[in-house]
């Protein structure tokens, strides 16, 4: 299974190579490529590495929270994002310019997104995307060709002749782009990679064209019917930090029409954004603390004994240690941040450096956009049920009763996830399934979290009915029912919408504090009394929801989460 090369890729190791740290790494990639899951057996195959190997990297990994084990099958898990996390953390320009992009994004009504240059590929460390019946995006991390892109046109007018010739030689090498497998087939019309002088020289000609004019087009390069336009982002050396594009398709403009109508624009909002990265700089935070790290794979290791991989675990904690603040460090910062051994620091960064995670730079160590490529492009697409899907089944697990996860849907709650128990008399509700918010356990918790006022004017309007004779009904009495929710951080509802039924919710919230979903336990009333559900499942709920939260906030930390 192809996964782009790093120049390295075909270099022997150094000696101070981590081994078990590569095949780590090399176990990941192929877990991306393959969308987040493989069987066991599948990553034997696809690795090479023996059953025994195999099974002790993903229980190393599972232990970390980044994959998850299930039955044959391994699953990436959002708690991965850290690692590229960190370097877009590291890079600065999502957090500086990510709204600023997503503002662009609203006021031209098309997509934008913000690429890095990444060897002779780019990679795009933003987007902010348009909802369309055909919408137009690529993931956040995934390689692409350099010659294929607008973005990249505008990278290589500035590469060495050194750089240019890498290039050639990788393309010597391979056929086609095994080593960028999120491009499509060629578009009609491109030059094939069979006739390789025509298509270095058609690339040449659009670089020639890009630095003399400073943007760059691509019409229909990457995939039929998708057009771009490409502007840098310079930093304040003047080197290209970044390079905005504007996407579209063709049956909303031609690269042509797209230029005229959108470059004035886009000029002025990256002179705009080259000021901010000009005036604004990430806050350096104090020196990170150790994180305990010996005594947390010291304890990992007497609990799962050979299952533990230590050199995996650590090595992988030293690319955490990068991030606001942190884009390039010493030696030294990396093992107290890390709370490692100076010489296990060294052999980890030898390691990632060799695979080309991490740029030396005299004696710093940067980490590269490569990182992106340990399952960011996958898990940043994953909405909240499929993030919460896991959690949900295993508080059903714990509580043997039916788990749920909804959002607020104007005067309504609508389910987006659930986990059901087998049982002769049990709570049959399907995905999509929308009741009144008043009378569930799921909207009291979302309608409580409201503003004051949001809250009241929606109250007002929603005339609530009677479903059952337990129902609450009465605006006031149910606004002070809501108010009590607020202040206990949970709902219980008895009867109310059904008789017979029971469920108690909490409230899921993002990393700014919002509630942007809540999740409950439902059950035959005859299962629990009300204090049993308090005292009995509450515990277990918020256990649940504080997991899902994690995963929410690192998942959400650079890349939207959908909330269905």
């Amino acid at each position: 299974m192809p996964t782009d090369p790093a120049p390295t890729d075909f270099a022997p190791p150094p000696p101070e190579a981590v081994a078990p740290l590569m095949r780590g790494l090399m176990l990941l990639r192929r877990l991306t490529d393959a969308d987040g899951v493989l069987s066991l057996s599948e990553l034997e195959r696809t690795t090479g590495l023996a059953r025994s190997t195999v099974d002790r990297i993903t229980g190393t990994l599972a232990r970390m929270g980044y994959v998850r084990l299930d039955a044959r099958d391994v699953f990436l898990a959002p708690r991965l994002m850290e690692l590229g996390n960190a370097y877009l953390g590291a890079l600065g320009v999502p957090g500086l310019l990510g709204a600023r992009v997503d503002a662009l994004a609203d006021e031209l009504d098309e997509s934008v997104s913000l690429a890095v240059a990444d060897g002779d590929g780019i990679r795009f460390v933003h987007q902010a995307t348009r909802r369309r019946a055909m919408s137009l995006s690529f993931r956040i991390g995934d390689p692409l060709p350099a010659e294929r892109t607008a973005p990249g046109a505008l990278f290589a007018a500035d590469w060495t002749t050194a750089q240019w010739e890498r290039r050639r030689a990788r393309r010597a090498a391979e056929a086609g782009d095994p080593g960028f497998p999120a491009v499509p087939g060629a578009a009609p019309g491109v030059v094939e990679p069979a006739d390789e002088r025509a298509a270095e020289a058609a690339f040449a000609a659009r670089v020639a064209r890009a630095a003399e004019c400073g943007w760059a087009l691509d019409d229909q390069l990457i995939e039929p019917g998708l057009v771009a336009l490409a502007v840098p982002v310079r930093a304040p050396d003047g080197s290209v930090a970044c390079v905005a594009s504007v996407v579209s398709h063709t049956s909303r403009h031609t690269a042509e029409s797209l230029r005229e109508a959108l470059l004035p624009r886009l000029r002025a909002a990256t002179a705009a954004w080259e000021e901010v990265l000009a005036r604004e700089t990430v806050a350096a935070p104090a020196p990170r603390p150790a994180v305990g790290l010996a005594d947390w794979t010291h304890t990992s290791k007497q609990e799962l004994g050979r299952g533990f991989v230590e050199s995996l675990a650590r090595g992988l904690t030293v690319l955490t240690a990068f991030g606001e603040g942190r884009p390039a460090l010493s030696l030294s910062a990396v093992a107290e941040a890390t709370g490692l051994a100076r010489a296990t620091a060294r052999r980890a960064l030898i390691t990632l450096e060799h695979l080309g995670y991490v740029a030396v730079e005299g004696r710093l160590f940067r980490l590269t956009p490569r990182v992106l490529a340990l399952g960011f492009p996958y898990l940043s697409r994953l909405p909240l049920p499929q993030i919460a899907a896991p959690h949900l089944a295993e508080l059903s697990r714990r509580v043997h009763d039916s788990a749920s996860l909804a959002v607020l849907a104007g005067h309504d709650v609508r389910y987006t996830a659930r986990v059901a128990t087998r049982r002769i008399m049990s709570v049959h509700i399907t995905v999509g399934t929308r009741f009144p918010a008043h009378a569930t356990s799921l909207g009291r918790v979302m309608l409580a979290d409201l503003p004051p006022a949001t809250r009241a004017a929606l109250l007002a309007d929603m005339e609530p009915r009677a479903l059952t004779p337990h129902t609450v009904t009465s605006g006031p009495e149910l606004a002070a029912v809501l108010e009590r929710v607020r202040e206990q951080g949970y709902a219980l509802v008895d009867e109310e919408l059904e008789q017979g039924l029971r469920s108690i919710a909490v409230p899921v919230r993002d990393r700014t504090g919002a509630v942007v979903a809540a999740v409950n336990v439902a059950m035959h009333s005859s299962r629990r009394t009300a204090e049993e559900c308090v005292a009995e499942v509450l515990p277990e709920l918020r256990a649940a929801a504080a997991r899902i939260e994690d995963d929410l906030r690192t998942a959400g930390r650079f890349a939207h989460v959908p909330e269905v």
